[in-house]
């Protein structure tokens, strides 16, 4: 047996908000629309992970998701200017990661990230 894909799930009473978040601002895409679910995506390979931690770095709180980015810079500005509320950061870590804390608009943490 072998996993196939890894789908995180956000329960949310209107998944509307979510294409500003997901696919405007982060440029993923929609892979399925049955009105009740939206699946975003890509259609190229991207490295999937699972993480389980105690905290979330640097005395932070554990993320719900974590996003890595090409250019950090250019999505701290895409979500500041959208509006959405950034709880820590952009910081440099010492693990060798730039990035910063954003709620979605379910309220759920995103650690948006790059390598540094």
């Amino acid at each position: 047996m072998k996993v196939l894909r890894i789908i995180a799930n956000i329960e949310a009473p209107d998944i509307t908000p979510a294409r500003r978040f997901y696919q405007d601002i982060l440029g993923l895409q929609v892979m399925m629309n049955h009105g009740w679910i939206t699946t975003f995506g890509a259609d190229r390979p991207m490295t999937v992970q699972v993480s389980v931690a105690s905290q979330g770095g640097s005395g932070t709180s554990v993320p719900d998701l974590s996003i890595e980015v090409d250019d950090l810079d250019a999505a701290f500005e895409a979500f500041t200017a959208a509006g959405f509320p950034i709880e820590y950061g952009p910081a440099d870590e010492p693990w060798g990661v730039r990035r910063f804390y954003v709620r979605d608009p379910f309220g759920k943490l995103v650690n948006i990230l790059a390598h540094t």
